[in-house]
């Protein structure tokens, strides 16, 4: 269950992914599978050999790539989610769900 971005959010991301680009969502996100986990920040982007490489930049595997179209994405969630986020000049989301 997703809940904490407003519809404007997602619009913003889908959009950013229509054209092409690396795009982060961070929203509050509760998933019994993943005890501990309280959010969710789903890197999407329309080109998958740009979002392999961008997972594999960060040492993250890229067979969990959602290939759901039309908004490919992967869930970065624990422990490095913060780190990567403020690698990836994302320090708003950071602060916003406090992630680190």
């Amino acid at each position: 269950m997703a809940f904490g971005i407003s519809r404007r959010e997602l619009s913003e991301w889908k959009a950013a992914i229509d054209r092409g680009e690396l795009a982060f969502l961070t929203h509050y996100w509760l998933d019994p599978r993943f005890p501990g986990c309280k959010t969710v920040t789903k890197v999407g982007c329309a080109d998958l050999a740009r979002l392999a490489a961008w997972c594999e930049h960060h040492d993250l595997p890229p067979r969990y790539i959602h290939k759901r179209l039309p908004y490919p994405h992967f869930d970065l969630l624990g422990p490095r989610q913060g780190e990567i986020l403020l690698a990836e000049g994302q320090e708003e989301q950071v602060r916003r769900f406090g992630l680190v």
